[in-house]
């Protein structure tokens, strides 16, 4: 019973034989009903007309000239047995012309001497063989005199009843045999679809994220397999993302850690009798440091949000604080690169409530990106505008721009473009994330070749009502 096939077919079949067993006995009750009611009620038509004929034509007769009288008429194609009864339920003479003095007391027999028609089906008392009786009440003077009593055997009933039964139990049986069989089939249909899918989560368990359920059918099963078999493609993909992220960090980090290393051991052999050198070497170890301990911030950052662990502290803040700051930030680095970097923003305040340092993040990281792709004598826009309580700003550059097909995936975790200055991967999807716990909205433009325009939209402060926070 530990099976679902199993349960399926003993459930399905007890059901079922109880239905059968439900219908043989109504089937049963029916057939004997009819022979019985049919026998019955054609011997009480035929002994009530006789016995109302003898008690109308024959109302002089003492009892036992009545008996001679109905015995000497009765038809010789007469099937049932005949008696005549004096009040005692004495037999006085029945059909064979016997009198037998036999005392019947039986309830039909009874209900007649009150003036009934009694019906009696049960055992005869000397033969013990079943029988039905009927009897009606004789009159003598208008009194009770006697009782004419008909009785048939009934053990040719019960035989044809019998065998009916008999004959329905055998077609039920058959339709039990038959539903076993189709529930074995039902539950095959239902069960091994189901199968299917635990072989290829075994599959997956293990490690081969390549395997696939085979939807069968279109019910409810089959659409848990599209559901498995897509689980199982995103998994795949994220599996495949997760590689190529530990990959990429590892050479993220190794890179800075190999020029570190180098510059140390070279000061560490040359001493710092050479100032130009060591402050070269030093300059390279702080950068390379500032690399690592960024890249380690973002996988920090990174796992607070898949943890549920980051925290904003939130306040009433003018957004222009943050754009003016980062414009003071990147303008040595746009001279140096030779591209120009334009801030617009309005002279009224960007209200919003959000945590300074986070947002602050947020486009420090779009104009790093800004800067990284895009080449010298370039341009790079930051403008920032209120519409309708929201706050539009986007960050425009005339870099490479993103592949199509990199796109719609350039915000999801460890996705790294087909760009060569790719970062981690963890770049935007944090940044998105950060958007989103301020109750906005982040969209990317690109042209591959052209640029690429990011824009953030956020509440204004005096349109929020909740904030989620993480």
């Amino acid at each position: 019973m530990k099976g679902i096939r199993t349960r399926l077919i003993v459930y399905f079949g007890l059901i079922l034989l109880l239905i059968v067993l439900v219908l043989e006995g109504l089937f049963y009750w029916a057939v004997h009903t009819y022979y019985f009611g049919t026998a019955t009620e054609a011997l009480v038509t035929r002994s009530t007309t006789y016995t109302n004929f003898i008690n109308k034509y024959a109302t002089g007769y003492r009892l036992k000239d009545k008996a001679r009288y109905i015995l000497e008429n009765a038809s010789s194609e007469e099937y049932a047995k005949i008696e005549v009864l004096d009040t005692s339920g004495k037999v006085i003479l029945n059909s064979y012309g016997f009198q037998t003095g036999e005392v019947i007391n039986t309830p039909d027999v009874s209900d007649a001497l009150k003036g009934l028609t009694g019906i009696h089906v049960g055992k005869s008392p000397m033969t013990r063989e079943r029988v039905i009786a009927v009897s009606t009440p004789l009159t003598f003077d208008f009194e009770y005199a006697g009782v004419l009593r008909y009785t048939i055997s009934a053990e040719p009933l019960y035989h044809a009843v019998n065998q009916i039964a008999l004959y329905g139990a055998g077609v039920g049986a058959g339709v039990v045999i038959f539903a076993f069989a189709l529930s074995l089939i039902i539950a095959k249909r239902i069960v091994d679809p189901i199968e299917d899918l635990t072989k290829a989560a075994t599959q997956m368990a293990t490690g081969n994220f390549s395997a696939r359920a085979v939807k069968r059918y279109d019910d409810e099963v089959g659409t848990l397999a599209e559901a498995f078999n897509y689980m199982a493609a995103e998994i795949g993909k994220n599996e495949k993302l997760k590689n190529d992220f530990i990959s990429s960090v590892s050479h993220e980090l190794r890179t800075p850690l190999t020029s570190i290393k180098g510059w140390g051991e070279t000061l560490i052999s040359g001493g710092l009798d050479e100032p130009e050198e060591t402050m070269l070497g030093l300059e390279v170890i702080s950068k390379e440091t500032d690399r690592l301990i960024g890249l380690v911030e973002e996988l920090l950052d990174f796992s607070k949000f898949q943890s549920g662990e980051m925290k904003l502290s939130l306040e009433r803040m003018d957004l222009r604080e943050v754009l003016d700051d980062l414009h003071l930030q990147f303008a040595i680095r746009s001279q140096d690169k030779k591209v120009d970097l334009q801030l617009e923003i309005p002279s009224a305040p960007l209200a919003v409530m959000g945590d300074f340092n986070r947002l602050k993040q947020v486009f420090v990281n779009l104009l790093d990106n800004a800067f990284k792709f895009t080449p010298r004598g370039g341009s790079i826009s930051v403008a920032a505008a209120e519409s309708g309580g929201r706050l539009i700003i986007s960050v425009t550059d005339t870099g490479e721009g993103i592949d199509a097909g990199d796109l719609p995936h350039v915000t999801g975790k460890f996705y790294k473009g087909r760009s060569k200055q790719s970062g981690s991967g963890l770049g935007l999807a944090i940044c998105k994330e950060i958007v989103e716990f301020h109750g906005g909205c982040l969209f990317i433009n690109s042209i591959l070749g052209q640029g690429t325009t990011i824009t953030v939209d956020l509440p204004v402060a005096e349109a929020i009502t909740s904030i989620e926070k993480g």
